[in-house]
């Protein structure tokens, strides 16, 4: 007899196959009355699977009796209940390792494009202003000063990365990292006052709401960058929207937002800032090594009793 599963949303087409052919799977988004399914079929639901995106909120969490383990596509757990879950024993999963490369790769196109205006410059083009008159010059990125919030795995993929620029790297983190060659800044805004480029690595959730304030930015200053690949809640984002407008800072190369998929009128109209649509981990071949550990980890679970990478 297959383990039920309740599949919270899709995630590829070949992910809810292989996870409908390995256990009972209910798909919630396809419920018509989801809350009334819950109630009339949530006890008997062992597991879920999720994204980072879309969690398990604590109302989910709370329908489910009998869950024993979530299993998410991602590394950020701020739409999970964690503690409601370590509370009831139930374990909870995710993807890390797996997409360190992918996220670190689109962080530094990020930090590349924000300084030398790549996308700008080709809207430019398109819009046939070249025929008319120059492109504005714009900032380097080698040999220049890279300060990174968070340097776990992701952090330090993207400090491997600066050293093909002979960038000077310093970081800042809960605490020093040991067997690091790079400073350490205990404060964000000390490191920002530093940095040419202030890269946000750090996880969501309420310790890290609005880390990056209207202090951090002023400290970053006229001629500096800030790129987010973390959460968009990590960033004031009224904050931001203001420095940019202001020119307070340089420029902005953002990944995550606070009200996803709302991304406010004021960055749209702006040539300072890079926006794409939350797809660190968004190629074929991450996206594909992610869902095979999201149904290795319920696998492992249910045949063990313990997920392959625990979230605590």
């Amino acid at each position: 007899m297959k383990n039920r599963i309740l599949q919270a949303g899709s995630l590829s087409p070949s992910f809810d196959a292989a996870l409908a052919e390995a256990f009972e799977v209910c798909a919630l988004w396809k419920q018509d009355d989801p809350a009334g399914w819950l109630a009339q079929h949530g006890h008997a639901v062992e597991g879920v699977a999720t994204s980072a995106q879309i969690g398990a909120s604590t109302g989910l969490v709370g329908a489910l009796p009998s869950l024993k383990v979530i299993s998410s596509r991602g590394i950020g757990f701020d739409k999970i209940d964690i503690d409601l879950a370590r509370r009831r024993g139930i374990q909870v999963s995710g993807t890390p390792g797996v997409l360190t490369d992918c996220v670190a790769d689109l962080a530094f196109g990020l930090l590349i494009d924000a300084a030398r205006r790549i996308s700008a410059s080709d809207r430019f083009v398109r819009a046939g202003k070249w025929k008319t008159g120059k492109y504005p010059l714009t900032a380097n990125v080698g040999g220049k000063r890279l300060g990174i919030a968070g340097l776990g795995e992701i952090g330090r993929a993207v400090a491997k990365r600066a050293a093909g620029f002979a960038m000077e790297v310093r970081y800042t983190n809960r605490k020093p990292v040991d067997g690091v060659p790079y400073g350490f800044e205990p404060l964000l805004e000390d490191l920002a006052r530093w940095a040419d480029f202030l890269v946000m690595a750090v996880p969501g959730g309420a310790s890290t709401h609005h880390l990056v304030s209207s202090a951090v930015l002023d400290a970053l200053g006229p001629g500096g960058f800030l790129v987010n690949i973390s959460r968009g809640t990590v960033v004031d984002q009224e904050a931001l929207v203001r420095a940019l407008v202001d020119g307070a800072i340089a420029g902005a190369g953002l990944d995550v937002f606070a009200d996803e998929p709302n991304v406010p009128e004021a960055l749209l109209r702006l040539d300072n800032v890079v926006l794409t649509p939350h797809v660190g981990s968004g190629t074929v071949e991450t996206r594909k090594a992610m869902e095979d550990l999201v149904l290795a980890n319920l696998e492992a679970f249910f045949r063990t009793g313990k997920v392959l990478t625990p979230a605590f």
